[in-house]
Protein backbone atom coordinates (compact mmCIF):
# COMPACT_ATOMS: atom_id res chain seq x y z
CA UNK A 1 0.00 0.00 0.00
CA UNK A 2 1.45 3.13 -1.07
CA UNK A 3 0.90 6.42 0.56
CA UNK A 4 1.79 9.82 -1.54
CA UNK A 5 1.54 12.78 0.02
CA UNK A 6 1.37 16.44 -1.70
CA UNK A 7 0.32 19.57 0.30
CA UNK A 8 0.47 22.23 -2.65
CA UNK A 9 -2.79 22.62 -3.37
CA UNK A 10 -4.18 26.53 -2.94
CA UNK A 11 -8.76 25.38 -4.25
CA UNK A 12 -10.35 22.75 -2.82
CA UNK A 13 -12.90 23.38 -5.11
CA UNK A 14 -10.36 22.54 -8.29
CA UNK A 15 -9.60 19.11 -6.76
CA UNK A 16 -12.47 18.21 -5.90
CA UNK A 17 -13.82 18.79 -9.35
CA UNK A 18 -10.76 16.25 -10.71
CA UNK A 19 -11.65 13.78 -8.19
CA UNK A 20 -15.37 13.38 -8.94
CA UNK A 21 -14.78 14.41 -12.99
CA UNK A 22 -14.29 11.29 -15.55
CA UNK A 23 -10.40 11.74 -15.04
CA UNK A 24 -7.79 13.07 -17.68
CA UNK A 25 -8.59 9.35 -19.86
CA UNK A 26 -12.27 8.29 -18.48
CA UNK A 27 -10.26 6.30 -16.06
CA UNK A 28 -12.90 7.79 -12.82
CA UNK A 29 -15.19 5.29 -12.31
CA UNK A 30 -18.15 5.67 -10.12
CA UNK A 31 -16.39 8.68 -7.74
CA UNK A 32 -18.18 8.94 -4.11
CA UNK A 33 -17.02 9.57 -0.39
CA UNK A 34 -16.34 6.39 1.44
CA UNK A 35 -15.46 8.48 4.45
CA UNK A 36 -14.96 12.17 5.87
CA UNK A 37 -14.38 14.19 9.34
CA UNK A 38 -18.41 14.29 10.36
CA UNK A 39 -19.22 10.85 8.94
CA UNK A 40 -22.06 12.80 6.86
CA UNK A 41 -20.43 15.23 4.42
CA UNK A 42 -22.34 15.71 1.07
CA UNK A 43 -21.55 13.16 -1.75
CA UNK A 44 -21.75 14.90 -4.89
CA UNK A 45 -21.34 11.65 -6.47
CA UNK A 46 -23.99 9.43 -5.27
CA UNK A 47 -26.60 12.11 -3.69
CA UNK A 48 -28.29 14.26 -6.51
CA UNK A 49 -28.85 16.48 -3.98
CA UNK A 50 -25.24 17.23 -3.43
CA UNK A 51 -23.08 19.49 -5.40
CA UNK A 52 -19.19 20.07 -4.89
CA UNK A 53 -19.99 23.02 -3.68
CA UNK A 54 -21.35 22.04 -0.58
CA UNK A 55 -18.36 19.93 -0.06
CA UNK A 56 -16.29 22.75 -0.52
CA UNK A 57 -17.98 24.95 1.31
CA UNK A 58 -17.80 22.42 4.50
CA UNK A 59 -14.30 21.64 4.27
CA UNK A 60 -12.90 25.31 3.40
CA UNK A 61 -15.26 26.42 7.04
CA UNK A 62 -12.73 26.74 9.49
CA UNK A 63 -10.11 28.37 6.69
CA UNK A 64 -12.52 30.93 6.03
CA UNK A 65 -13.40 31.49 9.52
CA UNK A 66 -9.63 32.95 10.06
CA UNK A 67 -8.64 36.21 9.15
CA UNK A 68 -7.41 36.58 5.80
CA UNK A 69 -3.82 37.67 6.73
CA UNK A 70 -3.84 34.57 8.63
CA UNK A 71 -4.88 32.06 6.34
CA UNK A 72 -2.16 29.51 4.83
CA UNK A 73 -1.49 30.43 1.38
CA UNK A 74 -1.47 26.93 0.14
CA UNK A 75 -4.41 25.27 2.80
CA UNK A 76 -5.34 22.32 0.80
CA UNK A 77 -3.57 18.45 1.76
CA UNK A 78 -3.98 15.88 -0.68
CA UNK A 79 -2.63 11.98 -0.67
CA UNK A 80 -3.61 9.47 -2.89
CA UNK A 81 -3.68 6.05 -0.87
CA UNK A 82 -3.07 3.02 -3.89
CA UNK A 83 -3.42 -0.63 -3.29
CA UNK A 84 -0.88 -3.25 -4.47
CA UNK A 85 -1.80 -4.70 -7.85
CA UNK A 86 -1.80 -7.99 -6.33
CA UNK A 87 -3.81 -7.21 -3.64
CA UNK A 88 -7.72 -8.16 -2.96
CA UNK A 89 -10.45 -5.67 -3.95
CA UNK A 90 -11.11 -3.61 -1.02
CA UNK A 91 -14.67 -3.02 -0.23
CA UNK A 92 -15.82 0.96 0.37
CA UNK A 93 -15.50 0.21 4.27
CA UNK A 94 -11.48 -1.25 4.25
CA UNK A 95 -11.00 2.17 2.68
CA UNK A 96 -12.89 3.92 5.40
CA UNK A 97 -10.80 2.46 7.78
CA UNK A 98 -7.40 3.09 5.99
CA UNK A 99 -8.63 6.59 5.27
CA UNK A 100 -9.34 7.37 9.47
CA UNK A 101 -6.25 5.32 9.87
CA UNK A 102 -4.10 8.19 7.85
CA UNK A 103 -5.15 10.86 8.94
CA UNK A 104 -4.65 10.36 12.56
CA UNK A 105 -1.18 9.05 11.98
CA UNK A 106 -0.37 12.14 9.74
CA UNK A 107 -1.55 14.90 12.60
CA UNK A 108 -5.21 15.58 10.25
CA UNK A 109 -7.39 14.26 12.34
CA UNK A 110 -5.58 12.85 15.16
CA UNK A 111 -8.46 12.10 17.45
CA UNK A 112 -8.34 11.73 21.06
CA UNK A 113 -10.35 14.84 21.44
CA UNK A 114 -7.57 16.32 20.08
CA UNK A 115 -8.89 19.45 17.25
CA UNK A 116 -8.32 18.36 13.83
CA UNK A 117 -8.93 19.33 10.41
CA UNK A 118 -11.90 18.67 7.86
CA UNK A 119 -11.37 16.08 5.36
CA UNK A 120 -12.77 14.16 2.93
CA UNK A 121 -11.60 10.35 1.66
CA UNK A 122 -13.14 9.95 -2.66
CA UNK A 123 -12.92 6.80 -4.31
CA UNK A 124 -13.05 6.83 -8.30
CA UNK A 125 -11.57 3.67 -8.88
CA UNK A 126 -11.24 -0.35 -7.37
CA UNK A 127 -7.53 0.00 -5.83
CA UNK A 128 -7.19 3.45 -4.36
CA UNK A 129 -8.43 6.06 -2.91
CA UNK A 130 -7.83 10.50 -2.34
CA UNK A 131 -7.97 12.29 0.90
CA UNK A 132 -8.73 15.62 0.50
CA UNK A 133 -8.32 17.91 3.88
CA UNK A 134 -8.04 21.51 4.65
CA UNK A 135 -5.15 22.77 6.84
CA UNK A 136 -6.68 24.41 9.91
CA UNK A 137 -8.18 22.85 12.49
CA UNK A 138 -11.61 23.42 14.19
CA UNK A 139 -10.07 25.79 16.24
CA UNK A 140 -8.49 28.08 13.61
CA UNK A 141 -4.70 26.46 13.95
CA UNK A 142 -1.97 24.43 12.03
CA UNK A 143 -2.28 21.01 12.52
CA UNK A 144 0.79 19.09 13.34
CA UNK A 145 1.19 17.38 10.31
CA UNK A 146 5.66 17.60 10.05
CA UNK A 147 6.90 14.54 8.08
CA UNK A 148 3.43 14.02 7.08
CA UNK A 149 4.56 11.40 4.18
CA UNK A 150 6.51 9.88 6.37
CA UNK A 151 3.80 8.97 8.83
CA UNK A 152 1.61 7.76 6.61
CA UNK A 153 4.24 5.33 4.81
CA UNK A 154 4.71 4.26 8.52
CA UNK A 155 1.11 3.89 9.05
CA UNK A 156 0.54 1.92 5.86
CA UNK A 157 3.09 -0.86 6.67
CA UNK A 158 0.97 -1.54 10.01
CA UNK A 159 -2.44 -1.38 7.39
CA UNK A 160 -1.18 -3.88 5.44
CA UNK A 161 0.00 -6.62 8.22
CA UNK A 162 -3.80 -5.89 10.11
CA UNK A 163 -5.38 -6.32 7.12
CA UNK A 164 -3.25 -9.01 5.41
CA UNK A 165 -2.17 -6.78 2.26
CA UNK A 166 0.71 -7.43 0.51
CA UNK A 167 3.72 -5.90 2.33
CA UNK A 168 5.61 -2.93 0.21
CA UNK A 169 9.34 -2.85 1.37
CA UNK A 170 9.21 0.66 3.45
CA UNK A 171 11.03 3.96 1.81
CA UNK A 172 13.82 6.22 3.26
CA UNK A 173 13.08 9.61 1.11
CA UNK A 174 15.85 8.69 -1.22
CA UNK A 175 13.47 6.98 -3.99
CA UNK A 176 13.38 9.12 -6.92
CA UNK A 177 9.54 10.96 -7.52
CA UNK A 178 7.04 8.61 -9.55
CA UNK A 179 5.03 9.97 -12.27
CA UNK A 180 2.06 11.62 -11.71
CA UNK A 181 -1.32 10.35 -12.98
CA UNK A 182 -1.62 13.51 -15.17
CA UNK A 183 1.73 12.49 -16.56
CA UNK A 184 1.30 8.85 -16.96
CA UNK A 185 -2.27 9.83 -18.70
CA UNK A 186 -0.28 12.22 -21.36
CA UNK A 187 1.86 9.19 -22.10
CA UNK A 188 -0.85 7.02 -23.16
CA UNK A 189 -2.83 9.60 -25.22
CA UNK A 190 0.42 10.40 -26.97
CA UNK A 191 1.73 6.68 -27.46
CA UNK A 192 4.39 6.76 -25.83
CA UNK A 193 5.41 3.82 -23.87
CA UNK A 194 6.94 6.12 -20.84
CA UNK A 195 6.40 9.45 -19.08
CA UNK A 196 8.70 12.24 -20.06
CA UNK A 197 9.66 12.31 -16.63
CA UNK A 198 10.90 8.76 -17.08
CA UNK A 199 13.10 9.24 -20.18
CA UNK A 200 14.46 12.55 -19.21
CA UNK A 201 15.73 10.57 -16.12
CA UNK A 202 17.06 7.32 -18.11
CA UNK A 203 18.91 9.95 -20.94
CA UNK A 204 20.31 11.94 -17.87
CA UNK A 205 21.45 9.22 -15.72
CA UNK A 206 23.05 7.53 -19.40
CA UNK A 207 24.83 11.54 -19.96
CA UNK A 208 26.76 11.56 -16.65
CA UNK A 209 27.62 7.81 -17.09
CA UNK A 210 31.27 8.15 -16.95
CA UNK A 211 31.50 11.84 -17.75
CA UNK A 212 34.19 13.97 -16.30
CA UNK A 213 32.99 17.53 -16.00
CA UNK A 214 30.14 19.57 -16.69
CA UNK A 215 30.90 21.16 -20.05
CA UNK A 216 30.83 17.12 -21.13
CA UNK A 217 28.22 16.28 -19.19
CA UNK A 218 25.81 19.49 -20.73
CA UNK A 219 27.18 18.19 -24.08
CA UNK A 220 26.22 14.95 -23.74
CA UNK A 221 22.62 15.95 -22.44
CA UNK A 222 22.20 18.33 -26.18
CA UNK A 223 23.61 15.15 -28.11
CA UNK A 224 20.53 13.24 -26.73
CA UNK A 225 18.54 16.42 -28.45
CA UNK A 226 17.49 17.16 -24.90
CA UNK A 227 16.08 21.00 -23.81
CA UNK A 228 18.48 22.68 -21.45
CA UNK A 229 18.21 25.39 -19.25
CA UNK A 230 20.65 26.28 -16.80
CA UNK A 231 20.11 28.86 -13.85
CA UNK A 232 23.19 30.77 -12.58
CA UNK A 233 23.64 33.11 -10.01
CA UNK A 234 24.68 37.11 -10.66
CA UNK A 235 28.51 35.92 -10.83
CA UNK A 236 27.58 33.85 -13.52
CA UNK A 237 28.10 30.60 -11.21
CA UNK A 238 26.31 27.93 -12.71
CA UNK A 239 23.67 26.71 -9.72
CA UNK A 240 21.22 24.58 -11.33
CA UNK A 241 19.41 22.55 -14.51
CA UNK A 242 16.37 21.50 -15.73
CA UNK A 243 15.90 19.48 -19.15
CA UNK A 244 12.78 18.85 -21.34
CA UNK A 245 11.87 16.78 -24.37
CA UNK A 246 11.10 18.88 -27.72
CA UNK A 247 7.87 17.03 -28.24
CA UNK A 248 6.68 17.07 -24.67
CA UNK A 249 4.81 20.43 -24.61
CA UNK A 250 1.90 22.33 -21.73
CA UNK A 251 -1.56 23.41 -23.05
CA UNK A 252 0.43 26.56 -24.17
CA UNK A 253 2.68 24.94 -26.00
CA UNK A 254 5.16 25.74 -23.86
CA UNK A 255 8.45 22.59 -23.36
CA UNK A 256 7.66 20.90 -19.99
CA UNK A 257 10.85 21.65 -17.95
CA UNK A 258 12.21 18.99 -15.06
CA UNK A 259 14.69 19.83 -12.68
CA UNK A 260 17.80 17.23 -12.24
CA UNK A 261 16.61 16.93 -8.64
CA UNK A 262 13.48 16.43 -9.78
CA UNK A 263 14.00 13.41 -11.82
CA UNK A 264 16.27 12.04 -8.85
CA UNK A 265 17.86 13.05 -6.01
CA UNK A 266 21.54 12.26 -7.25
CA UNK A 267 20.80 14.11 -10.52
CA UNK A 268 20.49 17.55 -9.05
CA UNK A 269 23.68 19.61 -10.06
CA UNK A 270 25.39 19.68 -6.81
CA UNK A 271 25.18 15.52 -6.71
CA UNK A 272 26.40 15.58 -10.13
CA UNK A 273 29.27 17.36 -9.61
CA UNK A 274 30.56 15.32 -6.48
CA UNK A 275 30.98 12.70 -9.56
CA UNK A 276 33.90 14.79 -10.90
CA UNK A 277 35.97 15.18 -7.90
CA UNK A 278 38.15 13.37 -5.98
CA UNK A 279 40.70 12.20 -8.44
CA UNK A 280 37.79 10.39 -10.11
CA UNK A 281 40.09 9.40 -13.07
CA UNK A 282 43.66 10.23 -13.72
CA UNK A 283 44.33 12.72 -16.64
CA UNK A 284 45.45 10.27 -18.96
CA UNK A 285 42.75 8.10 -18.45
CA UNK A 286 40.29 10.55 -19.94
CA UNK A 287 40.51 9.48 -23.40
CA UNK A 288 38.90 10.80 -26.20
CA UNK A 289 36.13 13.41 -26.14
CA UNK A 290 32.78 11.97 -27.71
CA UNK A 291 33.28 13.70 -31.33
CA UNK A 292 36.74 12.27 -31.15
CA UNK A 293 35.89 8.67 -30.56
CA UNK A 294 33.39 8.65 -34.03
CA UNK A 295 33.89 5.65 -35.68
CA UNK A 296 35.63 3.98 -32.70
CA UNK A 297 38.91 1.46 -32.98
CA UNK A 298 38.88 -1.79 -34.12
CA UNK A 299 38.11 -3.72 -30.81
CA UNK A 300 37.32 -0.67 -28.42
CA UNK A 301 33.49 -1.89 -27.69
CA UNK A 302 35.15 -5.27 -26.39
CA UNK A 303 38.40 -3.77 -24.65
CA UNK A 304 35.55 -1.66 -22.29
CA UNK A 305 33.76 -4.94 -22.00
CA UNK A 306 37.12 -6.24 -20.40
CA UNK A 307 37.54 -3.52 -18.47
CA UNK A 308 33.93 -3.55 -17.29
CA UNK A 309 34.69 -7.59 -16.09
CA UNK A 310 37.91 -6.39 -14.49
CA UNK A 311 36.59 -3.34 -12.19
CA UNK A 312 33.18 -5.21 -11.51
CA UNK A 313 34.77 -8.49 -9.75
CA UNK A 314 37.11 -5.88 -7.67
CA UNK A 315 34.13 -3.96 -7.05
CA UNK A 316 32.73 -7.27 -5.53
CA UNK A 317 35.68 -7.52 -3.16
CA UNK A 318 34.75 -3.83 -2.33
CA UNK A 319 31.11 -4.33 -1.12
CA UNK A 320 31.87 -7.37 0.39
CA UNK A 321 34.06 -6.35 2.64
CA UNK A 322 34.95 -2.26 2.15
CA UNK A 323 33.99 0.70 4.30
CA UNK A 324 30.24 1.25 4.00
CA UNK A 325 31.15 4.68 1.99
CA UNK A 326 33.32 3.35 0.06
CA UNK A 327 30.84 0.61 -1.01
CA UNK A 328 28.10 3.36 -1.40
CA UNK A 329 30.43 4.80 -4.09
CA UNK A 330 31.13 1.22 -5.89
CA UNK A 331 27.07 0.83 -6.20
CA UNK A 332 26.75 4.17 -7.34
CA UNK A 333 29.04 4.18 -10.20
CA UNK A 334 27.89 0.64 -10.77
CA UNK A 335 24.65 1.94 -11.76
CA UNK A 336 27.14 4.34 -13.77
CA UNK A 337 28.44 1.01 -15.86
CA UNK A 338 24.73 -0.68 -16.49
CA UNK A 339 23.44 2.77 -17.83
CA UNK A 340 26.43 2.64 -20.32
CA UNK A 341 26.26 -0.49 -21.57
CA UNK A 342 22.64 -0.58 -21.94
CA UNK A 343 23.26 2.68 -23.83
CA UNK A 344 25.75 0.59 -26.17
CA UNK A 345 24.69 -2.76 -26.58
CA UNK A 346 23.10 -4.62 -29.46
CA UNK A 347 20.14 -5.05 -30.17
CA UNK A 348 19.25 -9.02 -28.71
CA UNK A 349 20.15 -7.40 -25.25
CA UNK A 350 19.62 -4.10 -25.12
CA UNK A 351 15.86 -4.20 -23.71
CA UNK A 352 16.75 -6.63 -20.63
CA UNK A 353 19.99 -4.61 -20.06
CA UNK A 354 17.89 -1.19 -19.55
CA UNK A 355 15.58 -2.51 -17.80
CA UNK A 356 18.08 -3.86 -15.54
CA UNK A 357 19.79 0.04 -15.60
CA UNK A 358 16.46 1.89 -14.81
CA UNK A 359 15.97 -0.93 -11.86
CA UNK A 360 19.16 -1.02 -10.47
CA UNK A 361 18.70 2.94 -10.31
CA UNK A 362 17.04 2.63 -7.07
CA UNK A 363 19.39 0.08 -5.52
CA UNK A 364 22.12 3.15 -6.31
CA UNK A 365 21.45 5.46 -3.65
CA UNK A 366 20.90 5.00 0.28
CA UNK A 367 21.57 6.95 3.34
CA UNK A 368 25.35 5.93 3.34
CA UNK A 369 26.14 8.91 1.58
CA UNK A 370 29.17 8.01 -1.07
CA UNK A 371 33.00 8.38 -0.81
CA UNK A 372 33.55 9.60 -4.45
CA UNK A 373 37.29 8.59 -5.85
CA UNK A 374 37.37 5.59 -4.59
CA UNK A 375 35.07 4.54 -7.39
CA UNK A 376 37.82 5.78 -10.01
CA UNK A 377 37.77 2.06 -11.96
CA UNK A 378 33.85 1.79 -12.55
CA UNK A 379 33.77 5.18 -13.33
CA UNK A 380 36.25 4.65 -16.14
CA UNK A 381 34.75 1.99 -17.67
CA UNK A 382 31.56 3.44 -18.18
CA UNK A 383 33.71 6.04 -19.69
CA UNK A 384 35.44 4.03 -21.48
CA UNK A 385 31.78 2.06 -22.71
CA UNK A 386 30.50 5.09 -24.11
CA UNK A 387 33.92 6.42 -25.94
CA UNK A 388 34.11 2.44 -27.38
CA UNK A 389 30.89 2.83 -29.29
CA UNK A 390 28.14 0.55 -29.68
CA UNK A 391 28.72 -3.27 -29.68
CA UNK A 392 27.95 -5.98 -32.32
CA UNK A 393 26.56 -8.70 -31.14
CA UNK A 394 28.98 -11.80 -32.44
CA UNK A 395 33.14 -12.24 -32.33
CA UNK A 396 35.05 -10.78 -29.74
CA UNK A 397 32.05 -7.94 -28.88
CA UNK A 398 29.72 -10.60 -28.06
CA UNK A 399 31.87 -12.81 -26.19
CA UNK A 400 32.88 -9.72 -24.05
CA UNK A 401 29.42 -8.83 -23.30
CA UNK A 402 28.66 -11.65 -21.60
CA UNK A 403 31.73 -11.86 -19.62
CA UNK A 404 30.78 -8.23 -18.52
CA UNK A 405 27.53 -9.23 -17.90
CA UNK A 406 28.39 -12.30 -15.93
CA UNK A 407 30.60 -10.24 -13.53
CA UNK A 408 28.34 -7.46 -13.45
CA UNK A 409 25.60 -10.27 -12.03
CA UNK A 410 27.87 -11.45 -9.23
CA UNK A 411 28.48 -6.84 -8.49
CA UNK A 412 24.63 -6.60 -8.39
CA UNK A 413 23.85 -10.03 -6.54
CA UNK A 414 26.65 -8.89 -3.88
CA UNK A 415 24.60 -5.44 -3.74
CA UNK A 416 21.56 -7.02 -2.99
CA UNK A 417 22.91 -8.27 -0.06
CA UNK A 418 24.93 -5.37 1.51
CA UNK A 419 21.83 -4.01 1.29
CA UNK A 420 19.59 -6.13 2.69
CA UNK A 421 22.30 -6.52 5.24
CA UNK A 422 22.26 -2.95 6.19
CA UNK A 423 18.45 -3.09 6.10
CA UNK A 424 17.46 -1.19 3.46
CA UNK A 425 14.79 -3.30 2.00
CA UNK A 426 13.81 -1.41 -1.22
CA UNK A 427 16.97 -1.51 -2.79
CA UNK A 428 17.67 -4.75 -1.69
CA UNK A 429 14.62 -5.63 -3.95
CA UNK A 430 15.87 -3.03 -7.05
CA UNK A 431 19.19 -5.08 -7.07
CA UNK A 432 17.74 -7.98 -6.99
CA UNK A 433 15.20 -6.73 -9.77
CA UNK A 434 18.31 -5.84 -11.68
CA UNK A 435 20.19 -8.97 -11.05
CA UNK A 436 17.01 -10.85 -13.16
CA UNK A 437 17.62 -8.87 -15.76
CA UNK A 438 20.68 -9.42 -16.08
CA UNK A 439 20.57 -13.08 -16.05
CA UNK A 440 17.64 -12.94 -19.06
CA UNK A 441 20.24 -10.65 -20.89
CA UNK A 442 23.61 -13.20 -20.15
CA UNK A 443 20.98 -15.72 -21.48
CA UNK A 444 20.94 -13.39 -24.68
CA UNK A 445 24.68 -12.89 -25.28
CA UNK A 446 26.12 -15.82 -23.81
CA UNK A 447 24.86 -18.92 -25.76
CA UNK A 448 26.66 -17.57 -29.61
CA UNK A 449 30.34 -17.04 -27.95
CA UNK A 450 30.01 -20.46 -26.11
CA UNK A 451 28.89 -21.96 -28.96
CA UNK A 452 32.16 -21.07 -30.66
CA UNK A 453 34.11 -21.98 -28.43
CA UNK A 454 32.62 -25.57 -27.29
CA UNK A 455 33.01 -26.30 -31.33
CA UNK A 456 36.64 -25.38 -30.56
CA UNK A 457 36.77 -27.90 -27.91
CA UNK A 458 35.21 -30.67 -29.35
CA UNK A 459 37.83 -30.35 -32.35
CA UNK A 460 40.74 -30.63 -29.65
CA UNK A 461 42.64 -33.89 -29.88
CA UNK A 462 41.44 -36.53 -27.29
CA UNK A 463 44.51 -36.89 -25.54
CA UNK A 464 44.23 -32.74 -24.99
CA UNK A 465 40.71 -33.10 -23.60
CA UNK A 466 42.14 -35.98 -21.47
CA UNK A 467 44.73 -33.74 -20.47
CA UNK A 468 42.73 -30.66 -19.18
CA UNK A 469 39.99 -33.09 -17.60
CA UNK A 470 43.06 -33.99 -15.70
CA UNK A 471 44.33 -30.48 -14.82
CA UNK A 472 40.30 -29.60 -13.68
CA UNK A 473 40.00 -33.17 -11.53
CA UNK A 474 43.45 -31.57 -9.52
CA UNK A 475 42.26 -28.00 -9.20
CA UNK A 476 38.54 -28.36 -8.57
CA UNK A 477 38.25 -32.29 -6.68
CA UNK A 478 34.88 -31.86 -5.25
CA UNK A 479 33.46 -30.20 -8.68
CA UNK A 480 35.07 -32.03 -11.02
CA UNK A 481 32.50 -34.37 -12.01
CA UNK A 482 29.85 -32.14 -12.22
CA UNK A 483 31.27 -29.46 -14.04
CA UNK A 484 32.54 -32.48 -16.78
CA UNK A 485 29.17 -33.43 -17.02
CA UNK A 486 27.68 -30.03 -18.09
CA UNK A 487 27.06 -28.90 -21.77
CA UNK A 488 29.85 -26.21 -20.92
CA UNK A 489 32.67 -28.25 -20.40
CA UNK A 490 33.81 -28.19 -24.08
CA UNK A 491 34.28 -24.56 -24.35
CA UNK A 492 35.78 -24.68 -20.48
CA UNK A 493 38.17 -26.83 -22.62
CA UNK A 494 38.76 -24.56 -25.31
CA UNK A 495 39.35 -22.09 -22.52
CA UNK A 496 42.19 -24.13 -20.85
CA UNK A 497 43.89 -24.82 -23.90
CA UNK A 498 44.02 -21.04 -25.17
CA UNK A 499 45.37 -20.33 -21.48
CA UNK A 500 47.81 -22.91 -21.95
CA UNK A 501 48.66 -21.83 -25.27
CA UNK A 502 49.33 -18.18 -24.04
CA UNK A 503 51.72 -18.90 -21.08
CA UNK A 504 49.43 -19.37 -17.95
CA UNK A 505 48.86 -22.82 -15.51
CA UNK A 506 45.57 -23.83 -16.59
CA UNK A 507 45.70 -25.81 -13.25
CA UNK A 508 47.15 -22.80 -11.60
CA UNK A 509 44.58 -20.60 -13.26
CA UNK A 510 41.55 -23.04 -12.51
CA UNK A 511 42.32 -22.75 -8.50
CA UNK A 512 43.06 -18.88 -8.71
CA UNK A 513 39.47 -18.43 -10.16
CA UNK A 514 37.56 -20.84 -7.89
CA UNK A 515 39.40 -19.44 -4.69
CA UNK A 516 37.96 -15.72 -5.67
CA UNK A 517 34.48 -17.22 -4.64
CA UNK A 518 31.74 -19.91 -3.95
CA UNK A 519 30.68 -22.09 -6.89
CA UNK A 520 28.06 -24.58 -6.00
CA UNK A 521 25.17 -21.95 -6.87
CA UNK A 522 26.03 -20.58 -10.13
CA UNK A 523 23.24 -22.41 -12.78
CA UNK A 524 26.26 -23.43 -15.09
CA UNK A 525 30.27 -23.52 -13.10
CA UNK A 526 31.37 -24.46 -16.56
CA UNK A 527 29.98 -20.89 -17.84
CA UNK A 528 30.92 -19.12 -14.71
CA UNK A 529 34.81 -20.97 -14.87
CA UNK A 530 35.07 -20.16 -18.65
CA UNK A 531 34.55 -16.19 -18.16
CA UNK A 532 36.63 -16.13 -15.34
CA UNK A 533 40.00 -17.40 -16.88
CA UNK A 534 39.00 -15.71 -20.04
CA UNK A 535 39.07 -12.27 -17.56
CA UNK A 536 42.35 -13.26 -15.87
CA UNK A 537 44.39 -14.71 -18.16
CA UNK A 538 43.09 -11.70 -20.53
CA UNK A 539 42.26 -14.53 -23.58
CA UNK A 540 40.59 -13.14 -26.55
CA UNK A 541 37.26 -15.77 -28.21
CA UNK A 542 39.83 -16.59 -31.36
CA UNK A 543 42.68 -17.48 -31.52
CA UNK A 544 45.45 -18.17 -33.76
CA UNK A 545 45.38 -21.86 -34.13
CA UNK A 546 48.26 -24.36 -33.56
CA UNK A 547 49.34 -27.96 -33.41
CA UNK A 548 47.52 -29.77 -30.97
CA UNK A 549 51.16 -30.92 -29.50
CA UNK A 550 51.85 -26.96 -28.54
CA UNK A 551 51.84 -25.97 -25.21
CA UNK A 552 53.35 -23.04 -23.26
CA UNK A 553 56.77 -24.06 -23.76
CA UNK A 554 56.36 -24.16 -27.55
CA UNK A 555 58.18 -21.74 -29.76
CA UNK A 556 56.24 -18.88 -30.91
CA UNK A 557 55.09 -19.53 -34.56
CA UNK A 558 57.37 -17.31 -36.77
CA UNK A 559 55.75 -13.84 -38.02
CA UNK A 560 56.31 -13.60 -41.85
CA UNK A 561 58.13 -10.91 -43.32
CA UNK A 562 55.86 -7.74 -44.93
CA UNK A 563 57.62 -8.62 -48.36
CA UNK A 564 56.10 -12.45 -47.95
CA UNK A 565 52.68 -11.04 -46.56
CA UNK A 566 52.02 -8.76 -49.36
CA UNK A 567 52.86 -11.74 -51.99
CA UNK A 568 50.12 -13.97 -49.80
CA UNK A 569 47.31 -11.40 -49.86
CA UNK A 570 47.98 -10.50 -53.65
CA UNK A 571 47.73 -14.18 -54.60
CA UNK A 572 44.49 -14.32 -52.27
CA UNK A 573 45.37 -16.71 -49.70
CA UNK A 574 45.53 -14.36 -47.03
CA UNK A 575 43.32 -13.84 -44.24
CA UNK A 576 40.95 -10.48 -42.60
CA UNK A 577 41.16 -10.67 -38.82
CA UNK A 578 38.09 -9.08 -36.94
Amino acid sequence: MIPSVNESGSRTIGLLAYLYGPGKAEEHTDPHLVASFDGMSPDPGRDPNATLKNLQQLLDQPVMAVARHARPAKHVWHTSVRADPRDRVLSDEDWAVIARRIVAATGIDPGGGQPGCRWAAIRHADDHIHIVATLVTEDGHRPDDYRSGTRAQAEARLIEKDLGLRQVAPGDGTAAQRPTSAERHKAKRQGRERTAREELRETVRQAVAGATSEDEFFDRLADAGLLIRKRAAPSGDLLGYKVALPEDRNKDGQPVFYPGARLAPDLSLPRVRERFTGGTLREGERGPRPQDAAGARTGAPATARRQVASAAWRAVLVVEHGDDRVAAADIAAAGEVLDALAKTSAAHTRRELRDAATAFERASRSHIRAVRGHDRALRKAARDLVHGGPALGYGEDGATTAMAIDMLFFLITTTAHWHAKKGHAQQAAAARQAAAHLRSAYRAAAPAPLATLAQRGRRLPQPQQQRHAAQLREALPELAEQILSEPGWYALAATLADAQRAGHDPTALLARAARRRELDTAESVSDVLVWRLRRTANLPLETPERAPSATRNSPPTPRPSPRRAARTARSGNGTTGS
